[in-house]
């Protein structure tokens, strides 16, 4: 079978989206590449940020390739599944532009996963996958039948056909991913970097997935949940052969970057930087000297309060004081170029209590944002204490629910998104 994997030329305009808007390595496709051509498919895989195209061209490149089966991504890497730019309009431009000359379609993403019903109906696509989507795509090409295939979902005579809940990849087996040069000499971007030195590309590299905990703004009920570790040696090969391709960098994705010893210390040896995101609670004072000897240049904490109040209202389960993880911090900083201590806003924060360790901890080095205003995503638990599990319009609340609640945004948003149905409105089929 030949299979078209795509990750469409992202756009935002006017968007709530908070995540970084420079190219990644989809993360997703890749895996999906491997695990087809194993099986002896033959795959184009397209990115429009990474191959400088825009929808329309990815489009034609899909149409001249005649695949029987095209894969297209509703979020940017599986880094964003969990802050995904909530409108489809970009997947559906890309998917009009197609109109039907891409064999079977198939949506990958968090949107489906979540929300399948209006996926289908907003993207015409044939099937979308629910949950982790690389094992998905690979059973669907060895299936002529899709009636049948688990964790997917469709649309019979109009209404939703879902086979089973959402799926977790075993992810433990996961083989080390091999990127086009070209692609890699077009990753400029050090995702989440701000130290001076910047040299070679940049990359995105996944250790683990999932979470052991379950804060309540963090999207991940649909996929990405179960921690899980992915084999020591085909994370160091990956590494490896990204280095070989010029990488000076790489951004670990995991969800929360645990301490792994092994993995630390085999990166001590090797001429790379690194970035994380984790929780500064799990370190110890002798781990995070390793880290940063291991070369990591920036740490993303995920601090979200200042309080122990609001860390309680976010069901972040943390043991130790706030003037504790101060502490551990500036620790971090001493080893680690760039610390970051992730504020979200939280209505029982005291603003002057915020303010005060807001400017301790810039005071000592690390970085700590402006609290930015919680999106209550369809996959987080905030979102289904609210109104319950996501239904047809599950986006469209939360949209207007973050519209209606907040003046200010992050400082990356446009000064004013807009409604979810006037970002869709030229792209997608209600």
């Amino acid at each position: 079978m030949k299979v078209a994997l795509v990750n469409p030329c992202w756009t935002y305009e006017h968007s709530i989206y908070f995540g970084c808007r420079q190219p990644h390595l989809p993360l997703e496709l890749g895996y999906s590449k491997a695990m087809l051509e194993s099986d002896g498919h033959e795959v184009l895989m397209l990115d429009g940020q990474l191959q400088n195209l825009d929808n329309a061209a990815l489009a034609e490149r899909v149409a001249a390739f005649a695949p029987d089966m095209s894969v297209v991504t509703t979020a940017p890497t599986y880094l964003f599944w969990r802050c995904a730019p909530p409108e489809l309009r970009v997947p559906a431009e890309f998917l009009g532009h197609l109109a039907g000359r891409g064999g079977r379609t198939v949506a990958v993403g968090p949107h489906g996963s979540a929300t399948p019903a209006p996926t289908l109906r907003k993207l015409g696509v044939d099937i979308v996958v629910k949950g982790e989507c690389e094992e998905i795509v690979a059973d669907l090409a060895r299936r002529h039948d899709w009636e049948n295939v688990p964790h997917t979902a469709r649309l019979a005579n109009g209404a939703l056909a879902a086979n089973g809940g959402t799926h977790a990849s075993r992810f433990v087996d996961h083989p080390a991913l091999h990127w086009p040069s070209e692609w890699i000499a077009a990753h400029a971007h050090h995702h989440h970097r701000f130290d001076a030195n910047q040299l070679g590309a940049g990359a995105e590299v996944e250790a683990s997935r999932g979470c052991p905990y379950n804060c309540s703004f963090c999207a991940k009920i649909d996929f990405r949940d179960g921690y899980r570790r992915r084999n020591h040696d085909a994370v160091l090969a990956e590494i490896d052969g990204l280095i070989a391709q010029g990488v000076g960098y790489i951004y670990f994705i995991d969800e929360i970057f645990l301490p792994q010893k092994a993995l630390l210390e085999a990166l001590v040896d090797r001429d790379i930087q690194f970035g994380v995101q984790t929780r500064i609670d799990l370190w110890k004072p002798e781990l995070l000297r390793l880290l940063g000897a291991a070369g990591c240049v920036s740490i993303e904490a995920g601090l979200e309060s200042l309080t122990v109040e609001g860390r309680e209202m976010l069901a972040k389960r943390c043991r130790l004081g706030t003037e504790e993880l101060a502490a551990l911090l500036v620790d971090a900083r001493r080893h680690v170029p760039f610390v970051q201590a992730n504020l979200i806003g939280v209505v029982e924060d005291d603003p002057a209590l915020v303010d005060y360790w807001r400017k301790h901890l810039i005071d000592n080095g690390v970085w700590a944002n402006e609290p930015v205003p919680l999106y209550p995503y369809p996959s987080s638990p905030s979102y289904r204490e609210l109104w319950g599990e996501p239904d047809d319009l599950a986006w469209e609340r939360a949209h207007e629910h973050y519209l209606a609640s907040f003046e200010t945004f992050s400082d990356i948003q446009e000064k004013r998104p807009r409604a979810l149905a006037e970002l869709e409105a030229t792209c997608c089929s209600h």
